[in-house]
């Protein structure tokens, strides 16, 4: 069922700087000045994961994004300047987007999620120090079933990413198929599969990357599921791209779980972060109190 216009305003009403401390808030928040701290946290937060890892002598499973891309450059200095072994690791890539044959994009084009975490989350890194290629997991449509043995069986310690403009994470996006409707266990059970891009995930991605040229982005894609995300011990997400995640935030941090804003479901995870910056947190609804009479 749709959210109705008076509970979306009630959400985006309440001011940034109230949400932290908000008594209503059903998922810990963190607030920050800007994409230079939050980078600086976002590889911080996987670099402490790896460091007790190897402290325990033990592997560090993670599942990690194609951005946002603010934490890379901190990342790889840090691991470089610590000189930090990743060779134990297994890094389990969130997705990859595809054409409409179901294949990945050509390695030159920009949303090939692939080729663009070889040059900027592994590039930097010396071998040494490295993931090794045969730890780095990236989704496959002909690796659907043994990735999501390889997650089912790891534990994986640690999900991190973002979440998008209907609180999907990884390209776990609201259901619009009006004839397929999609409850809230079903959307807990979803696993790695392939799905077509929504129109709504397309025009905010496109507006954002192509400016609004929705003919370049890719239509289908890999993903992998709620079920694989939310199975991590540890679920940490960040945003930094402003107005167009702000109200999927509102809804996570005070709505019910609903299929309509999949990251609701965090409410349910025992270990959930939240993080985004006051550009992210700031909603322009916060800013117009006046417009109440229209919804209520």
């Amino acid at each position: 069922m749709t959210i109705p216009a008076l509970k979306i305003y009630e959400y985006c009403s309440i001011p940034a700087e109230e949400l932290e401390g908000h008594p209503l808030r059903k998922i810990p928040f963190r607030l920050i000045k800007d994409s230079a701290e939050m980078g600086e946290l976002m590889s911080d937060t996987l670099i402490d994961e790896i460091k007790a890892a190897n402290s325990e002598g033990r592997e560090c499973y993670a599942i990690v994004p194609c951005g946002p891309k603010c934490w890379y450059a901190p990342f790889t200095r840090k691991i470089n300047e610590q000189r930090i072994s990743m060779k134990n690791m297994t890094v389990f890539h969130m997705d990859e987007v595809l054409d409409w044959n179901g294949d990945p994009l050509p390695d030159n084009h920009p949303n090939n999620f692939k080729a663009f975490m070889e040059k900027n989350f592994y590039g930097g890194i010396p071998d040494e120090l490295n993931v090794p290629a045969e730890k780095r997991i990236y989704p496959g449509v002909d690796k659907i079933h043994e990735i999501r043995s390889m997650i089912e069986s790891a534990p994986v310690d640690i999900t991190i990413g973002g979440w998008g403009q209907d609180g999907h994470i990884a390209y776990n996006q609201a259901n619009r198929n009006p004839y397929a409707a999609m409850t809230i266990d079903e959307l807990r059970g979803l696993s790695i599969r392939v799905q077509e891009n929504n129109f709504d995930t397309l025009l905010s991605y496109s507006q954002r990357e192509f400016g609004c040229a929705y003919q370049l982005a890719g239509p289908m894609l890999i993903t992998l599921g709620i079920k694989e995300c939310l199975s991590a011990k540890k679920v940490r997400l960040f945003s930094d791209t402003g107005a167009w995640k702000s109200t999927a935030l509102r809804v996570a941090l005070f709505g019910d779980i609903t299929p309509e804003y999949p990251m609701t479901l965090l409410q349910e995870h025992p270990d959930a972060l939240l993080t985004a910056t006051i550009d992210t947190a700031r909603h322009p609804v916060s800013e117009h109190p006046e417009w109440k009479g229209a919804w209520g």
